[in-house]
């Protein structure tokens, strides 16, 4: 692996545990609101972001590559609405579908078959988390003012977790 691909997985190694502090600033905004329930759920996203992160960093380390460390940038703390809060984190992850075509676009042109591989996991997780944000994203809008319904996808939200695929 050249100096620059291993930089450019660095740098999403980072943007990664960036995630995981957008998903947190959300999960904080819906505690804020009492909604335990979409709080959750963030915070299941943060603890996603944060596996993402060290699956990178194994990887690095596995090619003797060495994991750096950046400061992560300070979130958005500020959102109109759980349905806000929701559009954001689509935005943020269709930023990072682009960021992980960007690395498979390097690792092609290195002919970096092994992070190729590597990064495929991450791209198919992407199309799922994009889905994912989308749909609740349009369940949101549905149920727009039905009070029952938002605090029903709340209580739903409440039981979500995050178990680490099996390797």
């Amino acid at each position: 692996m050249n100096d620059a691909l291993a930089k450019a997985l660095n740098d999403q190694m980072n943007f990664e545990f960036y995630s995981a502090h957008v998903y947190l600033a959300m999960a904080a905004y819906c505690s804020d609101d009492s909604l335990d329930g979409f709080a959750n759920f963030f915070i299941v996203q943060a603890e996603e972001e944060r596996f993402h992160a060290m699956k990178i960093y194994k990887f690095l380390n596995d090619r003797g590559r060495r994991a750096t460390l950046a400061a992560l940038g300070e979130p958005n703390n500020d959102y109109t609405s759980v349905l806000h809060a929701f559009e954001q984190g689509y935005k943020h992850e269709m930023q990072n579908t682009e960021r992980f075509y960007h690395l498979s676009d390097l690792a092609m042109n290195d002919r970096e078959h092994a992070t190729i591989n590597f990064l495929k996991w991450f791209i198919d997780e992407q199309v799922e988390e994009e889905a994912l944000f989308d749909s609740i994203i349009n369940k949101l809008k549905r149920i727009d003012k039905d009070s029952n319904a938002f605090y029903m996808l709340d209580s739903e939200f409440a039981g979500r977790s995050f178990t680490p695929p099996a390797e």
